[in-house]
């Protein structure tokens, strides 16, 4: 087990009575990783009490398997640094890429919030502090990480993209391309579906719409089959570079021996 310094951060939030939407700290350093505070000013699922989270920073980021466990504390603060109210989480709460965050979504009554000393100048100070008591995986990505697109596998490149950060956007490119082609291919299947459900209700006696409908299913059929395959091969190429850029790093961990 490895423990980490308590870290403390604190920041304000101006015309905190005028906010509605979620609010997001600065990020600061805690056990090696960035972290922030989450504030809902109008509540989380309970609209009476201010909710508040602590949460891991570009939790996409993080690699396969990465987890942290911490304990926490997030203060109110008055204009002069005392502290009117704290929520503590003793326990050490597991953060990992699932989970990017915990806390209290019913922190502390609204009501409450409107005493005195609260919001003094309508600005809201809050104070957190973290300690990383664990570090449990750094995350690492295995030959069996796969990635799901479109009932195809395709391996997970986040690591590569670290290591080469000049092809991260023509991949990106690529994914965002097979995302788009997702919603087309589910469109289409419920274009056949509804296709075979009215072929269903036509009568035998009205054989020229029989006929029509068919067609319609058969030219629906050749079309999903050919943005299937367009997927297939956008995933293909995706995994050609990748196997290129493992050659490659290699190579230069090789060289580097």
């Amino acid at each position: 087990m490895e423990d980490h310094k308590p870290t403390s951060f604190t920041f304000e939030i101006d015309n905190f009575s005028d906010k509605d939407s979620v609010i997001s700290s600065p990020n600061f350093l805690s056990g090696g990783r960035e972290w922030y505070v989450r504030v809902h000013p109008k509540g989380d699922r309970i609209d009476d009490h201010l909710s508040l989270y602590l949460c891991v920073a570009n939790p996409e980021s993080l690699r396969f398997g990465w987890k942290r466990r911490a304990s926490f504390s997030i203060l109110l603060l008055n204009q002069s640094g005392k502290e009117l109210y704290r929520k503590d989480e003793f326990s050490c709460q597991l953060f990992c890429a699932q989970t990017s965050s915990w806390g209290w979504p019913n922190a502390l009554p609204l009501k409450k919030l409107q005493e005195k000393g609260f919001l003094e100048k309508n600005k809201l100070i809050l104070k957190v502090q973290v300690k990383v008591a664990e570090v449990v995986d750094e995350g690492d990505v295995t030959g069996n990480e796969m990635l799901d697109v479109n009932g195809f596998q395709a391996a997970s490149v986040s690591w590569i993209f670290v290591e080469h950060p000049d092809i991260a956007i023509n991949a990106q490119n690529e994914l965002i391309e097979l995302t788009e082609a997702g919603f087309k291919l589910d469109w289409l299947k419920i274009r056949l579906d509804e296709a075979f459900l009215e072929s269903k209700k036509a009568t035998d006696d009205d054989g020229s719409r029989v006929q029509e409908l068919e067609e319609h299913i058969k030219n629906l059929k050749l079309e999903l089959n050919k943005e299937q395959t367009k997927s297939a091969a956008q995933i293909f190429s995706l995994e050609q570079t990748v196997s290129s850029l493992k050659d490659e790093l290699m190579k230069k961990n090789a060289k580097a021996l």
